[in-house]
């Protein structure tokens, strides 16, 4: 799908109500206590982002990332100056590109299988990254300094695994886990709904 294609009338009103649906979910967090400390939580704002991906293509996911982002700019506003947001959506756009790129190639169940394997994998190796050298160094400045910054972190960490005693011990052990998981569960959910949605979707298109 071009860039231009991706841009009618249409299907930015599509970007527009999927990004909304996002950004509500976004709003509804749950800890995985057991994977990560209580300051990590999971949401489904993913799910309609890929299900849009897969439906009008990686452009358009990643507009409907972007959008979902601003939403919640205006409505919650910021706790992180900033990074935290730049974060989500590097972390969202790690997901969806390798899933929408692999299943556009070739739109079957295989590809789209295979594409959502390779998002999940690589918004593990971001979130790793990301958290590692931008996240947790911010987190231990900003809101960690008063507990003994990312000494204070790496305690939270070892509460759930005592294994850990470094950054890289954390981001291996509890950010990467948290991310496959996340990965698996938006990836489950799209293969139960894209094809309901999908039909909708593209009738949007088509009128």
């Amino acid at each position: 799908m071009t860039t231009t294609k991706t841009l009618n009338i249409r299907n930015l009103v599509l970007i527009a109500m999927m990004a909304a649906i996002a950004m509500v979910l976004m709003l509804f967090e749950v800890p995985l206590p057991m994977i990560a400390p209580s300051f990590y939580e999971i949401d489904l704002s993913e799910l309609p982002v890929l299900i849009g991906t897969f439906a009008m293509g990686p452009v358009a996911g990643v507009l409907i990332e972007l959008v979902k982002i601003l939403l919640k700019l205006l409505i919650k506003g910021t706790s992180t100056a900033y990074v935290g947001d730049l974060a989500n959506f590097l972390v969202g756009c790690s997901f969806l590109l390798p899933a929408g790129i692999i299943y556009h190639m070739k739109k079957t169940k295989k590809s789209a299988i295979i594409g959502m394997i390779a998002g999940t994998v690589t918004m593990a190796v971001a979130g790793c990254f990301l958290n590692a050298f931008l996240l947790l160094p911010f987190y231990a400045n900003s809101f960690f300094a008063s507990a003994g910054g990312m000494d204070a972190i790496l305690a939270a960490g070892a509460a759930v695994h005592p294994a850990i005693g470094s950054v890289a011990g954390f981001v291996i052990l509890c950010v990467a886990p948290f991310n496959l998981i996340k990965g698996v569960i938006i990836s489950v959910l799209t293969m139960l709904l894209y094809k309901r949605v999908s039909v909708v979707i593209h009738g949007v298109q088509n009128h």
